[in-house]
């Protein structure tokens, strides 16, 4: 039994030991899992109401083989500057799905990381120094939600709170993206509130029975 999830990438033998730790393919594996989990009526509806209330195009991200994948999106009729529609990934340095995602790493799987990352610089402002994103991810993992700066798309700032399992575990992460002529990077503060209160609704959703859901789609 052991052989053949092995041979499938769903588990392999961590180095130097004996022992067996979760395989690149189980990962990918549970992050198409969790990816389906949101694209649901009643999820997309919460993505619905908070992207109404904020004013602003949200998304909930997932992270995948080291790059962000977008589960699900929703934008208002006006919105302009980037569009993170479903199934598209951005890299991890420089959005903030990314950065919750890297600081909620332990110490020394951060550090490997991190370094193990092409930290490619797409506009000025994107973090390109190791230490500079290290200090970056600590400051993320202590306020306990994240932010960009025109880090990926000029022109465009964003912000992004975590959705979590009952048990504390980061499921995905629920963000806005908004271009900064018309919010600025210290006015993204005002989006947490209504951002974590849709990431609670969220995490009670994932683990109820869809019963209703296939009335909802109809």
């Amino acid at each position: 039994l052991i052989g053949n999830l092995e041979e499938r990438g769903l588990v392999q033998k961590a180095l130097g030991t004996k022992r067996y730790v979760v395989g690149n393919q189980l990962v990918t594996l549970s992050a198409k899992v969790i990816a389906a989990a949101f694209r649901t009526a009643r999820r997309h509806a919460v993505l619905r109401a908070v992207a109404g209330e904020i004013g602003e195009q949200c998304e909930i991200g997932v992270v995948r083989d080291d790059v962000v994948s977008y589960a699900d999106s929703v934008r208002v009729s006006d919105a302009q500057g980037l569009q993170f529609n479903p199934g598209e990934a951005a890299p991890l340095h420089c959005t903030s799905t990314g950065k919750i995602y890297m600081s909620r790493l332990g110490e020394q799987a951060r550090t490997k990381l991190c370094r193990a990352l092409v930290l490619t610089r797409y506009t000025e402002t994107t973090i390109v120094d190791f230490d500079t994103l290290m200090q970056m991810l600590e400051d993320t993992r202590r306020r306990g939600w994240a932010k960009t700066n025109e880090e990926y798309v000029k022109g465009v700032v964003g912000c992004a709170v975590p959705i979590l399992s009952p048990d504390r575990e980061l499921i995905a992460c629920l963000g806005v993206s908004v271009p900064v002529a018309r919010v600025t990077f210290a006015e993204l503060d005002r989006f947490i509130p209504p951002l974590q209160k849709a990431a609670a609704l969220l995490s009670e959703t994932i683990l109820q029975t869809e019963d209703d859901e296939d009335v909802a789609h109809g």
